[in-house]
This record gives C-alpha cells, sequence and structure tokens, in this order.
C-alpha cells in the first residue's frame, strides 16, 4: 500500500502483511477453475467447425450463426446471473451455473440435426455468460488488496488453459472426424467444477449486505487468517454499506455510478473490437487463407494457445508490480501494429512464398501475445475493481453483457466482412480500431494497483475523475 495513515478521509486502509494465513488464494483459485470451461466452449468451436459443416452442409451464414448463438446465450446468461447473484449469492450462482456446464456438452454430442446443436449451444452460452459475471465478481469480493490483481488474473490463466486444451482436443480428434467428442468432452471438467464450487464460502461482502454479519464474520476469518485484518476489512465494507442507496435507479441517477459503468462497457467492448474473436473462433479459416495446409490448419491454433497460456502466466506475475494502466497502453499498442503487419501483406493478395507466410504467422500470435498480456485479462479485473458496491451487480452486468453482445457482432460478420470488404479492409479496419482504444486508455483508465475496492469506490464517489483515481497512491503523497 502507498497510502499514509493521515489519510483518513479515504476510509480504512487495510494492511496486509507478505505472507496471509488465511485461503483466499486457494479458494479464488477454484473458482477461476470456471474459466477453463470458459476456454474450452470458446475454444472447441475452432476446430469443430469445419467437421460440423460438412455433416450438416452449412451455409457461410449458418457457420456464423453456430458461432453467435453461443455468445447470444452468453448475453442472457449474464442478465440472468446479475439477477440471481443479487437474490441468491455469488456462490449459489456458479453452483447453478455449473450444472448446465454438463448437460449442455452432453446435448451438443448427442445432436442430430444443426438445430438441436444451436440449442445446446445456446445453453452453453447461458452457464459461460453466467460464469464470467459471477467468477470475476466473486474473486473481486474474497481477495486482499495486494493480491486481487493476481486472483483475477488467475481467471483468465484458466480460460487460456481451456483454450489450448480445446485446440489439442480440436487437433487429436479431428484425425477421426470427431466433432461429437470435441464438443462433449467439455462435460468432464464441468463435472469436475460443479463438485468443486460446493465448497466455496460465500462473498463475505454480499453476506453483509444481507445483514448476516456473523456469518461474515466467520468468511473473512477463513480468508484471511488475522483477526485484525478482519475487523478492519468488515468496518471498510460496513462504512461502504451504510452510504449507498439501493436500487438500479439509484446507481442510474448517480453520475459517478454512471461514469465507472460506462468506463466498464467501454473497456469490454474494447476488448472484442479489438479483434481477438475473430481469430479464436477462424483460427484454421485464417490460416488456410494465406496458404496453409491441412496440417497446419488443425495444428496451427496450438501455437495460438501456447503463445496465450504464456503471456497470460507473465501478465498475472506483472499486474500488481507494473499496473493496469501501462500494461493496457502497451498491449493495444502493438495489437495495432501486429494487425497493421497482417494487413499490409495481404494487400493485394497473400505472397505465396514460405517465408512471407511465415511472417503472418509471426504477425498473429503477436497480436494473441499482446492481448493474453492485457487486455484480455486486465479488462476483467479492471470492471470488478472500479463499480461501486451500491451497484455491482448491475454495472457487471451492463458491462459483461456489451462484451458478448460486441464478441457476437464482430464473429458473426467476419466471414461475410472478409468477402465483401476483401481480408486487407477488415484487418486495417482492426488495426485502427486498436489504436483508438489505446488512446481512450490513456485518456480514461486508471491505475488501481494496491487500492482496496472501497478506498476505489471513496475516491470514485467524491468526484475524483477517473483517470486520477488512485493518483495519490501512486504518487507517494
Amino acid at each position: 500500500m502507498h497510502r499514509q495513515p493521515g489519510d483518513a478521509e479515504t476510509g480504512p486502509t487495510i494492511r496486509h502483511g507478505p505472507v496471509l494465513r488465511g485461503r483466499a488464494g486457494l479458494i479464488g483459485g477454484l473458482a477461476a477453475l470456471s474459466g477453463i470451461l470458459f476456454g474450452l466452449d470458446t475454444g472447441v468451436m475452432s476446430g469443430a467447425l469445419d467437421l460440423i459443416t460438412q455433416e450438416f452442409i452449412l451455409s457461410d451464414f449458418q457457420r456464423e450463426s453456430m458461432v453467435g448463438i453461443m455468445l447470444l446465450g452468453a448475453a442472457m446468461g449474464v442478465l440472468g446471473a446479475a439477477w440471481l447473484s443479487h437474490r441468491i449469492g455469488r456462490k449459489r450462482t456458479l453452483v447453478l451455473t455449473a450444472g448446465l456446464f454438463v448437460i449442455g456438452p452432453l446435448l451438443c454430442a448427442e445432436s442430430m440435426s444443426y438445430r438441436t446443436l444451436m440449442l445446446a449451444r445456446m445453453l452453453l452460452g447461458l452457464a459461460t455468460g453466467a460464469t464470467t459475471f459471477a467468477t470475476p465478481l466473486y474473486i473481486a469480493e474474497i481477495a486482499d488488496s495486494g493480491r486481487r490483481g493476481a486472483m483475477i488474473l488467475g481467471y483468465q490463466l484458466m480460460i487460456s488453459c481451456g483454450l489450448l486444451a480445446a485446440f489439442v482436443s480440436d487437433g487429436l480428434f479431428s484425425y477421426f472426424g470427431g466433432w461429437r467428442w470435441m464438443l462433449g468432452v467439455v462435460g468432464f471438467p464441468g463435472l469436475v467444477f460443479m463438485m468443486g464450487v460446493l465448497f466455496l464460502p460465500p462473498s463475505p461482502r454480499w453476506l453483509l449486505a444481507q445483514g448476516r454479519e456473523r456469518d461474515a464474520r466467520r468468511v473473512l476469518i477463513e480468508l484471511r487468517g488475522l483477526p485484525r485484518l478482519v475487523m478492519a476489512e468488515r468496518n471498510a465494507i460496513m462504512a461502504r454499506l451504510a452510504a449507498r442507496r439501493d436500487g438500479i435507479g439509484s446507481f442510474m441517477k448517480d453520475s459517478n455510478c454512471r461514469r465507472a459503468m460506462w468506463l466498464a462497457v467501454g473497456l469490454q467492448v474494447a476488448q472484442q473490437f479489438s479483434g481477438i474473436n475473430a481469430v479464436l473462433y477462424y483460427a484454421p479459416y485464417i490460416i488456410g487463407l494465406v496458404g496453409y495446409g491441412h496440417y497446419v490448419q488443425v495444428w496451427g491454433p496450438v501455437g495460438i494457445g501456447i503463445i496465450n497460456l504464456l503471456s497470460t502466466c507473465i501478465a498475472t506475475t506483472c499486474v500488481d508490480r507494473i499496473g493496469r494502466r501501462p500494461m493496457l497502453i502497451g498491449g493495444f499498442a502493438v495489437m495495432a501494429l501486429a494487425m497493421a503487419g497482417q494487413a499490409a501483406m495481404v494487400a493485394g493478395g497473400m505472397p505465396p512464398m514460405p517465408g512471407m507466410r511465415l511472417l503472418m504467422g509471426v504477425f498473429m500470435l503477436l497480436f494473441v501475445a499482446a492481448f493474453a498480456f492485457a487486455a484480455g485479462p486486465l479488462t476483467w479485473l479492471l470492471c470488478a475493481e472500479i463499480l461501486p458496491l451500491r451497484g455491482r451487480e448491475f454495472g457487471m452486468a451492463c458491462s459483461t453483457c456489451a462484451n458478448w453482445i460486441a464478441n457476437m457482432l464482430v464473429s458473426a460478420t467476419f466471414l461475410t466482412g472478409l468477402e465483401i470488404l476483401g481480408a486487407d479492409r477488415v484487418l486495417w479496419g482492426y488495426a485502427g480500431l486498436n489504436a483508438v482504444f489505446m488512446v481512450m486508455v490513456a485518456l480514461r483508465v486508471p491505475e488501481t494497483r494496491g487500492m482496496t475496492l472501497e478506498q476505489i469506490e471513496v475516491e470514485l464517489m467524491r468526484g475524483t475523475p477517473l483517470r486520477a483515481l488512485g493518483g495519490r497512491a501512486h504518487s507517494g503523497v
């Protein structure tokens, strides 16, 4: 922590030693396992789509719909999870959605028609969207300020593991034409997650909001291990709860709440309009577009998954040392350059020389690495941090729903865009958007490293500009 003891106006400061005796890290890691399911469901369609197209004879529009239906379900799942997490808590919401991660893959594997498969993918979308809302929110509310960044990025790390596992299983099952196994195998980790999540404690912030102080103190002792830390954190949470006004209406009428929500929405839209899921969902298609053969199309996505995982690991170790803001600015800058490099190479037709195709692959991997280091994990982290407690469920629902809608728009129009505009224009467009997002981060995004959620909220609600949130904490004042 960088605040001085005299900074009383920012609320109680909660200091943690270098080693915590509580179980917050273990519990947060278990919750983050839902990210593996997210990654599996996102990545598995990359290898299965061509095989499904051959069996059901799908058009380009139906191929895009097969991808888009899950994203539509995810947007609906976010809204459902927002209501459930407020009514029954974050933990119980995760328990309910875990069941869909078992049912959905089994229905996919047994689908005998395009319509049945679309319905099954819709159910998976509901589960995926619900966990992308509930998991970062839950982890943010159980984590201490010194490790919150790394713990939420642990969720993104699990997503990267899931993506890599999906690409590897796609490669293996592709030799047997087994798209049903590609989709159905996700049910096994879903079952493991469903059993594990039963042992998670409720969020202490949610318990205090429900007036269950005894239960909240018990959970805080389990998480922190030290009674003095429990009392300080309990007092800080109660101070914010006492100051809040309930209801979506009051949240929307408060300009400070609105500006936090709009920043969260903007970050989520920027994450998706960077073009990342056009690369992940259609990786074999893009690889084939530049002249690579079937073998590279099958196993090339595995290289993407490895780079994605390694970059996320690096981000997890850096986020609480370097900070959110500089990582995001640098990430969007590299993504813009990598997209521009790809666009320049495909302009006028891809050169047939192997060296040029290899360079195209390098640009693609560089783009994925920059995304996994910055925009991928930090968007979820910042959204969980900057939204005030009085409307955190509503704000997270709006921002996460915006993420899935933007994801759907990109994924459901990518093939059509390539056909109508050409690959070079589409890629130049994404390069320009990433440059715009870099400027947006520089102008609007705060540095929240080392601050508790209560301190962030106090500064927000007293009218501190978004860009300046945490400014005193990181200036040594």
